[in-house]
């Protein structure tokens, strides 16, 4: 196989951090992040969510970020470098398809995002919020298939134009208007009467409401959060110029994901408990809380076909920047590893979006009567990828950077462009805390499944 000698390249740190970050910032933030907030204990989840950002998410990042640049190759070639063996392939085929096996559900749920932004351009407030808005909009196969459709193409079309003029110059733009968008609805929510309460909720730290579970779905939310594990970092640190601070870099990714995932809380809770009269759990509605929950309180708002038309606007900008990057990873592979144009590589992932997506999208509908192990089809793919083979995606790329690469290897590659003052800190983490926490996530993840814990 001949070397890609026309590789993209993110422009400097910026473009990195604004790409990566949007990658990082996702459906996830907008409406797990909230709904597992409240039901957690509000600040103290917090607390904890931010103290393993900072350690064990920034430690997976670190990784492979570096193995990303050291090779300037997407997963599977990155792990190659390293020494040929089964397990090796494995470790980077399970990390390259894992996005493969999102963007298609993914692209689902933002069709359902871009529904409802369209239903507020209409000036549908109350249409939104009406009972049976969304199951009637889910169980309409061509409806859902086609705000699917418009969805996946929206985000291939920016993977069209490569790594600097599309992936860096959409994120540029995206960004900062996600920043502004949360900021305006946020402020919006925490001055409406009654919702002071829940943002002391959200903010203040109770430790009452501590327990071994809200450890675990932090862990969980951040391990998806941060984008670790989908081979996303891995292809994005290979397109890193050598000068780009990798240290600086990861704790900006931290400091915008987490932040938005704050102004997130923000947007929700508070306008929540204004709602609810102060009840928290009016918050535990899961996906169903944005675009069941949500729009009712918006409907109760002054000005509420404005608020939710920004709000819905935000969360598909927040979309478009996570499934941009699962598609790039995904074209990154079949560029890297089968030699083919951008062109090509883009048209073949489109098409596995469109079967792999129609599957979850009409799992609704037309193929209600279809439930792998009793779940709805798009849940099937989410177990699969995020409980499964995340876990263990995230295991392969510690076992490399242990055995293979050694950690030596990855300190000399951040200190070509950083001082590395968390190095002994990452060393640690690495060899033995990492592999633990990988370990609970992935077991909580299956016993949660099987109904034997609830996250």
């Amino acid at each position: 196989m001949e070397e890609r000698t026309n590789r993209g390249v993110f422009s400097g740190r910026l473009g990195y951090v604004l790409a990566t970050a949007g990658s990082a910032v996702g459906l996830g933030n907008i409406w797990r992040f909230p709904y597992l907030a409240a039901k957690y204990g509000g600040g103290i989840f917090i607390l904890i969510y931010l103290l393993l950002a900072l350690t064990f998410g920034y430690t997976m990042m670190v990784s492979e970020t570096s193995l990303g640049r050291i090779t300037g190759k997407s997963p599977v070639g990155a792990f190659r470098t390293f020494g040929k063996g089964r397990l090796l392939s494995a470790g980077g085929w399970i990390n390259a398809v894992i996005p493969m096996l999102i963007l298609p559900y993914y692209s689902v749920i933002g069709g359902w995002v871009c529904k409802y932004l369209y239903t507020y351009i209409r000036g549908g407030s109350f249409t939104a919020a009406q009972d049976g808005f969304f199951g009637t909009f889910m169980t309409s196969a061509s409806a859902s298939e086609i705000w699917f459709l418009v969805f996946a193409a929206a985000t291939l079309l920016v993977i069209v134009f490569g790594v600097k003029s599309g992936v860096e110059r959409v994120s540029t733009v995206m960004m900062p208007g996600l920043v502004l968008l949360s900021i305006a609805v946020a402020v919006y929510s925490i001055t409406r009467p009654g919702a002071l309460a829940g943002v002391r909720y959200l903010l203040v730290p109770d430790f009452k409401h501590f327990t071994w579970m809200t450890v675990v779905a932090a862990l969980g939310q951040m391990f998806y959060s941060l984008s670790i594990a989908m081979g996303i970092l891995i292809t994005y640190g290979s397109y890193m110029k050598k000068d780009v601070d990798v240290e600086k870099s990861m704790h900006s990714v931290i400091f915008f994901d987490s932040g938005i995932a704050l102004l997130a809380g923000l947007m929700i809770i508070p306008a929540v408990f204004a709602f609810s009269g102060g009840d928290p759990s009016a918050l535990n509605a899961g996906p169903s809380l944005m675009f069941i929950t949500m729009p009712k309180v918006f409907e109760s708002m002054g000005f509420g076909n404005v608020v939710g038309f920004v709000f819905f606007l935000a969360v598909l900008l927040a979309a478009l920047t996570s499934s941009i990057s699962l598609a790039e990873t995904s074209v990154s592979t079949f560029e890297d590893e089968l030699g083919w144009s951008r062109g090509k590589a883009t048209a073949v992932v489109a098409a596995i979006t469109v079967v792999l997506g129609s599957l979850s999208s009409l799992g609704y509908s037309t193929l209600s009567s279809v439930r792998p192990f009793g779940m709805e089809i798009l849940d099937f793919f989410d177990f699969v990828t995020n409980s499964l083979m995340m876990p263990v995606a995230a295991f392969a790329v510690c076992m490399l950077v242990i055995r293979k690469i050694g950690t030596e290897k990855i300190a000399a590659e951040v200190r070509l462009s950083s001082k590395f003052r968390a190095e002994k800190m990452y060393r640690l983490f690495v060899r033995v805390i990492a592999p633990i926490f990988i370990a609970v996530i992935l077991i909580s993840s299956i016993l949660n499944v099987l109904g034997v814990i609830k996250i």
